[in-house]
């Protein structure tokens, strides 16, 4: 087995993960917004289980679930939970979120999702890998649909996307009554066009907070805004 990623408080393996522990899932798990205390959690697609362990040590929710389709990401996230210090706070059902909303009558106070955004249908000749990248294995209007069904009226979603499909996102959203509460744009650096989306919607339409989060100042020197959203997690940060 590879070594692990160690982080401050928690270990992850990803050797059986298609998926390995990239920039945008810590970036979410590190932004996501906590605010009334979600007792209630779901991350649908959940890999590593990095999102959801990351909460867990963010929060005192009593119940964190996860959902991942791919049997060694499963077996692998099942793993990463049980060796964490909050063991008996998470859980992991091997299912996808089709048959996981036909299942199920509870409803989350907080959903997040890293979801695979390469809509390209260009194969690595790797299956595992290209359903973790590519959203034709999880389309935004069915995410979308789950989370409307899954999430509390005044629950928070919170996803990261790729920056260039915010509208489009935005659009599909709104046809299920979901609008956005926080907006933050992601720049690998100042002068490179921005990159990504991260997004906490609900139901109740308002006016959302939008701010801007520069990654690095220069090669290799993170921005303090960066440190500050990280530190609590990286070892080194």
């Amino acid at each position: 087995m590879a070594d692990p990623f160690k982080f401050k408080q928690f270990n992850v393996n990803q050797d059986r993960c298609a998926m390995k522990i990239g920039t945008d899932g810590v970036l979410l798990g590190a932004w996501t917004p906590l605010g009334g205390e979600p007792n209630t959690i779901l991350d649908i697609g959940a890999g590593t289980g990095i999102i959801s362990l990351m909460l867990a040590q963010r929060c005192a929710a009593e119940n964190i679930e996860a959902l991942e389709i791919e049997g060694d990401a499963y077996e692998q996230c099942v793993e990463n939970f049980e060796a964490s210090p909050w063991a008996d706070r998470l859980f992991c059902y091997h299912a996808g979120l089709d048959e996981f909303v036909t299942e199920l009558d509870d409803r989350y106070d907080l959903i997040v999702s890293n979801p695979p955004f390469y809509s390209e249908a260009v194969s690595s000749g790797n299956k595992a890998r290209d359903t973790a990248r590519q959203n034709q294995s999880l389309p935004f209007e069915e995410l979308l649909e789950g989370v409307a069904d899954l999430l509390d009226p005044d629950g928070t979603f919170a996803t990261i996307i790729p920056f260039k499909e915010e509208d489009r996102f935005l659009k599909i959203a709104a046809g299920f009554s979901i609008y956005p509460k926080r907006m933050t744009r992601v720049k690998g650096n100042a002068s490179t066009p921005t990159k990504r989306s991260m997004l906490a919607l609900g139901f109740n339409q308002i006016t959302p907070k939008i701010n801007e989060l520069v990654i690095e100042r220069d090669r290799h020197q993170y921005s303090k805004e960066y440190i500050d959203l990280t530190s609590a997690f990286y070892l080194k940060m």
